[in-house]
């Protein structure tokens, strides 16, 4: 006894197709101005860099001032892709441009601790990109608290490095300044009960950036060269 062949229909797979073309334009479209905002990350990041050989009293002049424009192309950037992205699921599609995000956190939160000691909150972050922070009721571009606190974990190793270049280049109330915002951080961390797995990695590093920087602080105690006022806030 035969039993009749059932075919499936071609179009099934056509139409899926069709749907795998029209999300790879659309991770495409996404990906050209990613790569814009990965440039221009390149050039901040470098020019951040030279805090590590510049004096202190330096640094408006040779860092900080000559930041200011390139974190400006950057928010345009950003901008320009919220507009884009916010077309589409966001958690669909963030992956694309969530460390080049966390990048830029990290620049705007570093460029401000140089100029004031200041943390950076999120929503001040949001404020300057003018894109929309922590967002819970609709799905469109927005800076999640983990991008946030990733970036921020990078901004603590960037001033750990920082920490003995500045005793280097002779400025020994530098150390201190970073000793007590990297404690106060890792302190903040501490009350934070953290699902994401690698965000719960990098905070348990932070200890590590803690110590390498109240080392510095200690040989600074032992060699009495530590400021004798307390002016390093």
């Amino acid at each position: 006894m035969s039993t009749a062949t059932s075919h499936i229909d071609p179009a099934i797979f056509t139409s899926l197709q069709s749907k795998i073309d029209e999300e790879g334009t659309v991770r495409d479209s996404l990906k050209t101005i990613v790569e814009t905002l990965s440039k221009q990350s390149r050039l901040v990041t470098s020019i951040l860099s030279r805090v590590h050989n510049t004096p202190t009293s330096e640094l408006a002049t040779h860092v900080l001032k000559p930041c200011l424009q390139p974190l400006a192309d950057q928010t345009a950037t950003i901008q320009t892709l919220s507009q884009e992205a916010s077309k589409y699921p966001f958690y669909k599609y963030n992956g694309i441009w969530q460390r080049d995000i966390q990048t830029v956190l990290s620049s705007i939160q570093l460029h401000e601790w140089l100029q004031s000691n200041h943390l950076v909150t999120l929503e001040e972050i949001g404020s300057r990109l003018g894109v929309p922070v922590n967002l819970k009721s609709s799905d469109q571009f927005h800076v999640t608290i983990e991008d946030y606190l990733l970036a921020l974990t990078a901004t603590i190793d960037e001033l750990a490095r920082l920490a003995p270049n500045a005793v280097t280049l002779g400025d020994y109330a530098r150390p201190l300044q970073i000793s007590r915002f990297v404690k106060d951080v890792h302190a903040g961390f501490q009350l934070l009960n953290l699902k994401n797995d690698v965000l719960r990695r990098r905070s348990d590093a932070l200890k590590y950036s803690v110590k390498k920087v109240e080392d510095v602080v200690y040989d600074l105690s032992l060699r009495g060269l530590l400021p004798k006022n307390d002016d390093t806030t």
